[in-house]
């Protein structure tokens, strides 16, 4: 039986449209990005881009601010990271049980991550309020001094983090719920037969089983949590004194308050590069967990 040009390239051909798509929606932006990373230019109409080759970088690979920047987001982000996994995991079992209104308690719970970050961000500026905010009633109300949650240089990026554990936190535990969906039911029942305890049954048996999972969230949530922008500039805008300024925020600075649209795309690619560095070494120990198994 003899088949035509298009039956032979029929996996091609449906796949055409998905890769020009991806070409045209992630390629073309990084190439320009690319590209603008090579010139000096501030988005004038009048004044046409200059080439500078990798002056850009090295401006940036020499300014103290560049490296505190990534420092805070670092300071940000690994912190948010573990809370939010140990937290979420511990929320995952425990509400991996049902119990009356276990579905309300779960539904409830999500409510935070489903919301606009601008909208988070501006309820929680409102609860670090120093003079009537929630969070220095609650410190009066324990005869306990208040605190300047935002205005604080040691004390913002601290604040920022309890945000995000706030918001972030049931992503991780509905990711682990869906985990512990799939456990088979045989390790638990010899478990049983051997008298382990609950905390034994965890530790030696769910958590192993769980660890693909678990890894499986923290890499979706680290790649989100270094390029988080919405939330802090909402609440602080990289304040005070640069103390919350993030990579995403220097970003935003470079390019749309000094209208360096140069510096800002080199130091973009810089920021692309540096998640690409924790996304490898997070599969690598993915595969090398699988590997183990």
């Amino acid at each position: 039986m003899s088949y035509g040009w298009m039956d032979r390239n029929l996996k091609w051909i449906f796949t055409l449209p998905a890769a020009l798509f991806v070409l045209l929606v992630v390629a073309f932006p990084i190439a320009y990005t690319v590209r603008i990373s090579f010139y000096e230019w501030s988005m004038s109409a009048v004044t046409a881009p200059k080439w500078v080759g990798l002056e850009n970088y090295s401006v940036l690979l020499a300014d103290p601010r560049f490296w505190g920047s990534i420092l805070r987001t670092l300071y940000h982000s690994v912190p948010s990271i573990v809370i939010e996994t140990v937290l979420g995991v511990a929320i995952a079992v425990l509400f991996s049980r049902s119990f009356i209104g276990s579905k309300w308690v779960k539904s409830f719970l999500m409510l935070p991550m489903v919301a606009t970050p601008v909208a988070i961000g501006l309820v929680w500026l409102l609860i670090y309020e120093p003079s009537i905010g929630l969070a220095n009633q609650m410190l009066r109300g324990l005869g306990l001094k208040t605190y300047s949650w935002l205005g604080s240089v040691d004390g913002v990026i601290p604040s920022l983090i309890i945000i995000d554990v706030w918001q972030w936190t049931p992503m991780i535990a509905l990711l682990v719920m869906a985990g512990l969906t799939t456990l088979p039911s045989e390790p638990y029942e010899s478990a049983d037969v051997d008298g382990a305890t609950s905390i034994q049954k965890f530790f030696h048996i769910t958590l192993p089983l769980l660890k693909p999972t678990i890894l499986i969230a923290v890499i979706l949530r680290t790649v989100d949590l270094l390029k988080t922008f919405d939330t802090i500039y909402s609440t602080t805008q990289g304040g005070p004194n640069f103390a919350s300024e993030t990579l995403n925020i220097m970003v935003y600075t470079q390019a749309f308050q000094y209208l360096k649209l140069g510096s800002a795309s080199a130091l973009l690619m810089l920021f692309f590069m540096i998640i690409m560095v924790f996304v490898l070494i997070l599969v690598m120990v993915k595969k090398r967990m699988e590997a183990a198994q």
